[in-house]
Formats: C-alpha cells, structure tokens, sequence
C-alpha cells in the first residue's frame, strides 16, 4: 500500500484551463513501450488517452526528439509520464508548451548542466550497477541475472525472461552521461514514485530528487520495474496527478 509522502508541492500550485485527459508515456533503460502494458489499459478505462514512446537508443538527443514527436500529436495538454533513464528524457522534453506535468516513477530528474550518470554518482553502488556488459561500440545490455535478481525481483519468472529478451541496448555515454540543458520540472508540477525495494536506482536517491523538485511524493514497495509489479497503484497515481494540474 502506498503512503503519500508529502502534500501538494509548491511548484504544482498552477490553474489549468483544460482537463488534462493525454497521458504520454516514456520508458526507461533496457526497455521498450510495452513497459506500459499494464498500465495502458487501466489508465484508457480512466478515460484518458494513451500513448507510448519508444526510444530510439542512440543518443540523448535522438530520445528526447522522439517524445516530443509523440507530444506534437497530442491534442491539448499532457501529462508526461517517465520511468527510469525516461525521467531524464521528460525533464528535457517537458518544456514542451503542451506539457502541463511530470511524473517520474522511480526515476532520474536532473538539474541544469546534470546527466543520470551524475545523480547515480552521488551514492554507492546498487546491486543492479555491476550487471551491465557493454559491448564494443559501448552500448549496454543488463545480464539475465540482472534483470531477475535486481531490475525486476518481485515479477514472475516467465516475465523476467521476457524482460531480459527484450531489452534494448543503451548508449551508456551517448544517453545516461548526456546532460539536461533545461530542467522542465523547475517550472512544472511534479510527481514522483519512490520504489522502496529499487536495486537498480538507490531509493535514498530517489526521495532526494523527489524532496528536491517538491514533488508530490508517494513511497511504494515495488522493484525498479514499479509499473510491471504494482500496475493499480501507478495507474491510480498517474490518475491523481492529471487531476490536479
């Protein structure tokens, strides 16, 4: 069960004209959109409107230009919703004029001038940071060890081995060493998923980056993969935080 950990955030306090009825969803590393999967379906039964992004994988820069493609299809405003690595990618792609919040589950959110790379650096290794292989060119895949034991502890064994066949490759500099330019949650409502049992990001971390942007904060128990482990509870949360843009 899920406990809210802080009130509505200072920087969430804005009047929407519109209902916010567009949810556009970005997953993070070593992953695809069907990381969503589970939380598409309970969030059109919401009656919202759904997308999600894939990444392309090859640069920062290439990640973010593909959000804000699916954005400018968007009609009226949207909720931006990351995961992981995609917590980076919304907090550039979210000064978007059509984005009128964020959500991160647990996931990066850096500052100007920062990159994912910098806020991991902050705190010791996690379990999940000594299962990637590069490979020659230096993109990243996480081993079946890794997403069983650190990225996705608490799903069953048939989809952690979905999991692990599935995930993309990452450009460890080219994407988690890029950095922000421009911070969108400094100037948007946000919301974040603390997830409790993460080993792939410290949950220490997590409540930082969420304290720092005065987000609107719930802890969950979840593995990293919060959205595959505890659909409702995401869905549910996302749901609240549409409603009080």
């Amino acid at each position: 069960m899920s406990q809210v950990a802080a009130a509505q955030a200072p920087n969430a306090a804005t009047d929407r004209t519109q209902p916010v009825k567009n949810v556009v969803l970005v997953h993070g590393a070593w992953a695809d959109g069907s990381s969503w999967n589970k939380i598409i379906p309970l969030l059109e039964k919401k009656g919202f409107h759904v997308s999600a992004v894939h990444l392309p994988f090859t640069t920062f820069a290439d990640d973010v230009a593909a959000v804000k493609r699916t954005l400018a299809l968007e009609d009226g405003p949207v909720l931006l919703v990351g995961h992981s690595y995609g917590g980076a990618v919304i907090t550039e792609a979210g000064n978007d004029p059509k984005v009128a919040g964020l959500v991160y589950v647990a996931a990066f959110a850096p500052d100007n001038g920062q990159s994912a790379v910098d806020l991991n650096n902050q705190y010791p290794p996690t379990p999940g940071d000594t299962e990637f292989r590069p490979d020659a060119n230096g993109f990243l895949r996480l081993t079946d060890k890794g997403v069983g034991e650190d990225f996705a502890q608490d799903l069953s064994a048939g989809e952690k081995r979905v999991l692990a066949a599935t995930q993309g490759q990452t450009s460890g500099p080219n994407e988690l060493g890029a950095k922000v330019t421009t911070a969108a949650w400094r100037n948007k409502p946000s919301f974040y998923i603390v997830a409790d049992q993460d080993r792939m990001i410290a949950p220490e971390l997590e409540q930082k980056l969420a304290a720092q942007m005065h987000a609107k904060t719930i802890h969950s128990s979840p593995s990293h993969v919060a959205m595959l482990s505890h659909p409702t509870e995401v869905a549910n949360f996302i749901s609240e935080a549409a409603g009080t843009q």
